[in-house]
């Protein structure tokens, strides 16, 4: 049997649990920096565009990263690893990552 789902954003699976409040997305406990959180929504969005044109492998990475795409400079600062295997990723499928890999130019010029 094969799952054949495509999710592109947040899949939450609550299975019993007691005061479930939902989703933090790290933005808890303070104002974020705009232009942090304009970029990482860009790239967000891109990177939507950009799974149909993704290997499977490419696809489970891509699934994985875009929860560690916070609106958070320090978080994001910590993650590097995260933006580096999606800016290969956008290098390795040609013209079409093209966009993703420089929106996360774009990300890493804000993170200093």
């Amino acid at each position: 049997m094969s799952d054949a789902s495509n999710y592109y954003g947040p899949v939450v699976n609550m299975n019993g649990g007691r005061e479930n409040v939902g989703i933090n997305y790290g933005t808890v406990g303070g104002a974020q920096d705009v232009e942090v959180r304009a970029a990482v929504n860009e790239l967000k969005g891109l990177l939507g565009e950009l799974r149909p044109h993704l290997t499977r492998e490419q696809d489970r990475t891509v699934e994985e990263a875009l929860p560690e795409l916070t609106p958070d400079r320090e978080a994001l600062r910590s993650r590097g690893l995260v933006l580096a295997s999606v800016a290969q990723i956008a290098s390795a499928v040609g013209a079409v990552g093209q966009p993703v890999a420089e929106a996360v130019g774009r990300l890493l010029a804000l993170l200093g």
